[in-house]
């Protein structure tokens, strides 16, 4: 079927949904589009931005570096959906943690505080649908992937004694006037031990070099580890100085693939979003481009929503205040609809969920994605189930049809707000054939857990954080460098 058919075919349904007929989204299949391969990072990967008005811009784009590009589209798929479980279940590890180190039970605290020097992980652990920007270091550039999840922004630095591959040279603290290191008796120094919860001298150097160390153990067995800078910081022209970061010397782990690093935008005061208040307010946004496409999505530091390009209102959700919470975004989830159905489940009673860009596929507590599954599978009865893939479990066979009526899904959240999600967030594509399509979200193993709104279902999106506000804003916009 043709792009133009397609066109007319989603067209035709809009305008009996005019008249009252129907809900869901054509979903068109393009010969032989989902065969196309991820594109690793060739070369070196720069990245646009610019001032506009009150706002700072940033292109971003999907890092889709991969150690081995001759794999098959399933193999990539379970790769990628295996991290994906990887990253949930160390967000939930997090999750949990902070709630005891921030507990009254100071032997519970101490007892939490030792299982790990640094409690914290990123979307680098992912190895493709990860978001990267590309911002100046003192006087260097940088690609860091994008992290709502992290506290601490970090690349890789000289002298190396143990690094990843990356595309862009190694950044040079010699090279650059402005570099100076944390020490260890600073402000910043005590941040960093009460955000991952490391204390006494495991966060300073040596005697003869008492520089702040830091390190970050992901649960996958990479890491980071250096010491605390501070340099200058150019955000589209615009200079942050004494911008506080990780300077990485012994770095490791495949799933940071050609990237520098990790830009952490998470709720902490070493995070990029905190350092930069002065300037942005406390507020970012940001519209996160579609996997298949060569098109680039934005990142937005500052309020001036006149740069947007949302073709609907925005609409804002309160975050949940909760000094327990750490670097993460919660929401109150009040609700699911599936098509025109509200979905019933004794979970939204409970229903606290984190929005973060870093995990891909949505993860819902037992008994809300038991109930959203049982929906789906009654409006999807036509089409043919197919066998569960890893982390997706409820999936249909779709080899040689042309187009599919997807139902829509929309999120509800305190305060009655809705998010449509868009229609190309709500399958996921396992093979090439079309033999094996699964609904985009996956069920967590225990109803204590905490739900996570992934970035697949952020597509075409504008997604804003307000933090002075406490609130995130929701808006429909096709993802576009603005």
């Amino acid at each position: 079927m043709a792009w133009g058919a397609c066109i007319a075919a989603l067209l035709l349904l809009l305008l009996l949904a005019a008249a009252g007929g129907g809900n869901g989204g054509v979903h068109c299949l393009e010969e032989g589009s989902m065969s196309r391969s991820r594109r690793a990072l060739q070369g070196r990967h720069y990245l646009r931005s610019r001032a506009v008005g009150g706002a700072t811009v940033l292109e971003l784009r999907h890092h889709s570096f991969s150690s081995a590009p001759s794999k098959s589209k399933e193999e990539e798929a379970d790769a990628l959906l295996s991290s994906d479980a990887a990253r949930v279940a160390s967000l939930q590890w997090r999750i949990e943690n902070y709630r005891v180190i921030g507990s009254s039970d100071a032997a519970a605290a101490a007892v939490a505080a030792s299982k790990a020097q640094v409690p914290v992980t990123s979307g680098a652990k992912l190895r493709t649908l990860n978001y990267v920007a590309t911002v100046g270091l003192g006087g260097g550039e940088a690609t860091v992937i994008v992290d709502t999840a992290s506290e601490l922004t970090w690349v890789q630095c000289k002298p190396c004694e143990s690094c990843h591959d990356q595309q862009e040279p190694l950044f040079d603290p010699t090279s650059s006037p402005s570099y100076a290191a944390v020490p260890c008796n600073s402000s910043s120094c005590d941040a960093l031990q009460v955000a991952t919860g490391m204390s006494g001298p495991a966060a300073c150097g040596s005697a003869d070099q008492p520089a702040c160390s830091y390190t970050l153990s992901y649960r996958d067995g990479s890491y980071s580890r250096g010491v605390l800078a501070r340099d200058k910081l150019s955000l589209a022209g615009q200079a942050v100085d004494g911008f506080v970061f990780g300077c990485g010397t012994s770095n490791q782990g495949a799933p940071f693939g050609g990237t520098s690093g990790l830009m952490g935008l998470g709720r902490s005061q070493l995070s990029l979003v905190s350092q930069t208040m002065d300037q942005f307010g406390g507020v970012f946004s940001y519209c996160l481009p579609l996997k298949e496409s060569d098109s680039s999505g934005s990142l937005v530091l500052g309020d001036d929503l006149s740069v947007y390009r949302n073709s609907t209102p925005i609409v804002y959700a309160s975050m949940v205040s909760d000094p327990l919470q750490g670097p993460f975004y919660f929401l109150n989830l009040t609700g699911i609809t599936v098509g025109s159905q509200e979905v019933d489940s004794s979970g939204f009673s409970a229903g606290k969920v984190i929005i973060d860009s870093g995990t891909v596929i949505t993860s819902l507590v037992p008994s809300i994605y038991n109930a959203v599954k049982a929906e789906f599978l009654s409006q999807f009865a036509e089409y043919p189930q197919a066998p569960a893939f890893s982390i997706l479990d409820t999936c249909f066979n779709m080899t040689g049809l042309r187009e599919v009526q997807v139902p829509s899904l929309k999120l509800v959240f305190d305060g009655g707000v809705e998010v449509e999600v868009d229609s190309s967030g709500v399958l996921y594509f396992v093979s090439s054939d079309s033999s094996q399509v699964c609904l985009a979200m996956a069920a967590l193993k225990s109803e204590y857990e905490t739900s996570i709104i992934g970035n697949y279902q952020q597509k075409n999106m504008r997604v804003i954080f307000d933090t002075s506000g406490s609130q995130v804003g929701f808006a429909q916009e096709t993802c576009g460098y603005i």
